[in-house]
Order: C-alpha cells, then structure tokens, then sequence
C-alpha cells in the first residue's frame, strides 16, 4: 500500500537524515524553498546593458590582462 503524502514526506526527510545527518538534510532541502524578489528586475538593475558582441569583447580584455599581484595596483579594474 502507498504511503500518504505526510508518511511519505516523514520517511523521506528520515532518510535524508540517515544518509546525511541533520545539518546536511536541512541545507539540501533548503535549496528547494522558493526565493525572495524578482532575480530577473534586480540583474538588470545591476548588470550592464551589454549585447553579445560587446560582453565577448570585455572578457577577451580581461583574459588578456596580467594576473594582478599583491604588490601590482588592480584598483582601476
């Protein structure tokens, strides 16, 4: 016989816990819960209004930059 919805989601989350711990069980079944906030409004809020062209013309510029040291100043990157 099936398990109702509540058994189920009981022997689920046990078995989590078996096989994870409780800290464990409780970070992976937080990956789940629904965010807050619209992701879309706030990324174009923040990232540039790049097409394709120019964001494949920004990387190839910073791919070819020397790698900064702690003695080098990276403060204008």
């Amino acid at each position: 016989m099936a398990a109702n919805l509540s058994e189920l989601r009981s022997r689920g989350f046990r078995a989590l816990v078996d096989a994870l711990g409780w800290a464990d069980a409780v970070r992976f079944l937080r990956q789940f819960e629904p965010g807050v906030g619209n992701y879309t409004e706030e990324r174009d809020s923040i990232l540039p209004d790049w097409d394709a062209g120019t964001l494949a013309r920004k990387a190839v510029e910073v791919g070819s930059r020397k790698p900064c040291r702690t003695d080098d100043s990276c403060a204008d990157r």
